[in-house]
């Protein structure tokens, strides 16, 4: 048929087409046509209408997210760059070493140089690459070119670069000496019972999970109060789901728990315990409970405990908000948490590439609140603030007898 663009299209391209592939590209021709399609598609080439129809189908039921068939086999093809040269991305990430930003230990890390200029010092060192591999590099790693803007939670404390550094210098000092380091912090409060969970999840097609409209809480369920533990050496965490209050002795409760049945076996030979805190809540650097209750654990432990709050406003750059309750939030996004079974469930089926693993225990014992400690019960706490912040970085070694 003369002037028939559907024909001249399909002619050049059929040496191409196996079987599926030719009703699949004529059903598709068909489908943009709309009315009358599948007649005259079928006129032009010579594809059967039962044929079209088959392909038809095929184009309603092909998932959007199934990945294209592969032509070569699996290995064939250039091999990657970092696979020629295996220097080069260790020379980029120290080229983006954090410190250098005041983020240090966070490991959203960002920087401000550009592609092209990192693409040039890398030529410097050796390395022959574009900047847009650059920029594929620095997102297999991990780093994208992030904005301080709203990124606090409070005004910028004038000391808050130069704490992050010393946290990084205390931890990295602590790291190379085998002795454990654990980043700790509380979750936030989540409604247990049949409520919306933030997040998409796979289920049959028209069947969405029921939940309540409204999310009063329920008198019995109550909420879960998620304290967890990450230990920066091992990449593994502790959570302990608590039923009462988010207090001092609920989390250095949940610090021995960790203690007791993973870290003294982990690190039996330890010397010292480093934790890294915010700045404020049941652990904040004001708390003096918070103080008590770690003196309580040092004189059980034996050995002392180092603490190094984060400047306030910065919590979200505590290693755990990264590396272990970013990833739990995911693991359960659109789950409702129905029960406190669950939730554990949830908590300690989270995995990553990394090897991340995670134990959770439901810890239903009572926190009161309102707790005060008296001047004289603070003095017999056996501490030792550091000569830099000693507000926020100090240690508590066990009292004698």
């Amino acid at each position: 048929m003369e002037n028939d663009p559907v024909a001249e299209r399909f002619s050049s391209i059929a040496w191409a087409l196996d079987e599926r592939l030719r009703r699949i590209v004529a059903a598709s021709e068909a489908k943009a046509m709309g009315r009358g399609g599948i007649a005259s598609v079928s006129r032009s080439t010579g594809v059967s209408r039962r044929a079209i129809h088959v392909g038809l189908r095929e184009l309603e039921d092909h998932p959007e997210d199934m990945a294209p068939r592969r032509i070569r086999r699996s290995g064939a093809g250039r091999k990657k760059i970092t696979e020629t040269d295996p220097t080069l991305m260790s020379d980029l990430e120290s080229l983006v070493e954090p410190v250098t930003r005041g983020d240090p230990i966070s490991p959203l890390r960002w920087t401000t140089k550009s592609l092209r200029q990192l693409s040039e010092e890398l030529g410097a060192m050796g390395h022959v690459l574009s900047h847009t591999s650059v920029g594929i590099l620095l997102q297999e790693l991990g780093y994208s070119l992030q904005s301080n803007a709203k990124t606090l939670e409070g005004g910028k404390h004038p000391d808050r670069n130069a704490q992050f550094a010393y946290i990084n210098a205390e931890t990295s000092a602590r790291l190379e000496r085998t002795e454990p380091v654990i980043s700790v912090d509380t979750k936030k409060k989540e409604l247990i019972g049949p409520y919306k969970n933030n997040g998409k999840t796979w289920r049959p097609k028209g069947d969405p999970e029921k939940v309540n409209v409204y999310d009063f809480i329920d008198p019995e369920l109550g909420r879960a109060n998620p304290y967890g533990i990450y230990d920066l050496a091992s990449d593994s965490g502790w959570v302990s789901v608590g039923t009462d209050h988010d207090t001092a002795s609920f989390a250095v409760a949940t610090i021995r728990r960790w203690w007791l049945s993973v870290g003294s076996k982990a690190y039996p030979n330890a010397s010292e315990l480093l934790i890294s805190p915010d700045g404020g809540g049941g652990n904040g650097s004001r708390v003096r409970l918070f103080k008590l209750e770690i003196q309580g654990l040092a004189d059980e432990i034996g050995i002392p405990i180092t603490i190094c709050h984060f400047p306030p406003g910065t919590s979200k750059w505590n290693k755990i908000e990264h590396r272990l309750f970013s990833f739990i939030s995911m693991n359960w996004k659109g789950q409702p948490l129905v029960s406190h079974e669950v939730m554990l469930n949830l908590i300690a089926n989270t995995r990553t590439k990394s090897g991340l693993t995670v134990k959770a225990e439901l810890d239903s014992n009572p926190y009161p609140t309102g707790i005060k400690v008296s001047d004289e019960e603070f003095s017999t706490i056996n501490l030792v603030r550091h000569s830099f912040h000693g507000e926020w970085n100090y240690s508590i070694h066990p009292r004698e007898g």
